[in-house]
């Protein structure tokens, strides 16, 4: 599907053919509280985990989208309201962490307000550009209408080279 908003840049939607992937409810709890307390901002953050549990915890970072426009509109022309921008200084203190315990950031999560949880032309291309610093994690998108949880996406790529496909979500007990 063609995304007119990003500059005819393909966006992904969320597949129902494709099996879902489960996701603790406590982390999903925890990002869907985050999405309304954020609001009208999107939030964004990290799943930290390992192979064995990739869901093992939900780190919060500050969206400076809003900072970086007001500094400069030219470069940066949406707000926090339309896209996120992850402080340097939160992933890499998550990161640092992470590989210390011998644990990744696995997924990288935020939301959308007030339209779909996809995967938009903008996300795509933050997660393909070569400076994006988790090039293996999986990405989770939650849409948030009127303060209230929508829908939620995760986006993960099909494989080494391969497109990245948009699975449903299911809320697991562990």
């Amino acid at each position: 599907m063609i995304d007119a908003e990003n500059n005819g840049q393909t966006r992904i939607d969320v597949d129902e053919a494709l099996p879902s992937v489960e996701i603790p409810r406590r982390i999903l709890n925890d990002l869907y509280a985050h999405a309304i307390q954020s609001l009208p901002e999107e939030c964004c953050g990290l799943i930290v985990g390992t192979d064995e549990d990739r869901f093992e915890r939900l780190v919060r970072c500050r969206n400076e989208m809003t900072m970086r426009h007001r500094q400069d509109p030219v470069e940066y022309p949406r707000d926090g309201t339309e896209a996120f921008y992850m402080n340097s200084l939160d992933y890499m203190i998550v990161f640092e962490e992470a590989e210390a315990r011998g644990a990744q950031v696995t997924a990288v999560y935020h939301s959308h307000v007030g339209v779909g949880a996809y995967f938009s032309g903008m996300d795509l291309t933050y997660a393909e550009s070569a400076n994006f610093p988790f090039p293996n994690a999986d990405h989770i998108v939650v849409a948030i209408f009127d303060r209230k949880v929508d829908s939620v996406g995760f986006f993960r790529k099909g494989g080494e080279g391969q497109a990245f496909l948009g699975h449903t979500v299911i809320s697991s007990e562990t």
